[in-house]
């Protein structure tokens, strides 16, 4: 589920290179919600400061849906919130979007350009979806369990519904153990040196 940075529809710049060169000329003045302590839209706020050098005041709220009144609401300029909560509200034209975080536009919202067309290239962030059980689980369980789930998500009516939804779904080859292992490991390595920089500390 790739994240969109979105903002207030007030909000002057209406490109990301735009907002880019608004938020370096304007450090610590834009408002920055995230949906709480170590979620994923503050870990992205910190990758953004980051990857743009630019300061942001980060406003933590309980959860991603009074961060989101308050966006609507013009209370709060920015956010990073996953696609499937934020598409009806730039769809109704209440809310901007900036940018996809992922390679490609999405299916359901392909108006928006990705991070790389919009001049932040490599600025990839997706809360993902897995599925664990116990150490020590048979091998032929965990296989089992694994090919329900990719036949499950070769279904056209369930991949049609999480396309809406502004998910994207792996390739086959990618929905098994040892792609979920790899890409988790990807995942730490990637994000805890950012975690750890920032001094994000769950609460």
């Amino acid at each position: 589920n790739p994240q969109l940075l979105v903002g207030k529809e007030a909000l002057a710049p209406k490109t990301l290179q735009e907002l880019i060169a608004w938020l370096k000329a304007n450090p610590d003045k834009a408002t920055f919600a995230s949906s709480g302590a170590g979620s994923p839209s503050h870990v992205a706020g910190a990758y953004f400061q980051k990857a743009t050098d630019t300061r942001l005041q980060i406003i933590p709220y309980r959860g991603a849906a009074p961060a989101m009144q308050d966006i609507l609401a013009g209370q709060i300029d920015l956010m990073f919130d996953q696609a499937s909560n934020s598409l009806p509200q730039v769809q109704g034209g209440k809310i901007k979007a900036y940018a996809v975080t992922a390679k490609t536009r999405l299916a359901s919202a392909p108006e928006i350009p990705t991070v790389d067309e919009a001049g932040l290239p490599g600025f990839y962030i997706s809360v993902w979806h897995g599925l664990w059980v116990a150490k020590g689980t048979p091998k032929d369980v965990v296989a089992k369990l694994g090919a329900a789930v990719a036949d499950s998500l070769a279904d056209a009516t369930v991949r049609k519904r999480l396309e809406e939804l502004g998910q994207e779904i792996p390739a086959r080859e990618q929905q098994t153990p040892e792609a979920l292992a790899l890409h988790h490991k990807a995942e730490i390595e990637k994000w805890w040196p950012i975690i750890k920089g920032a001094n994000i500390k769950a609460e």
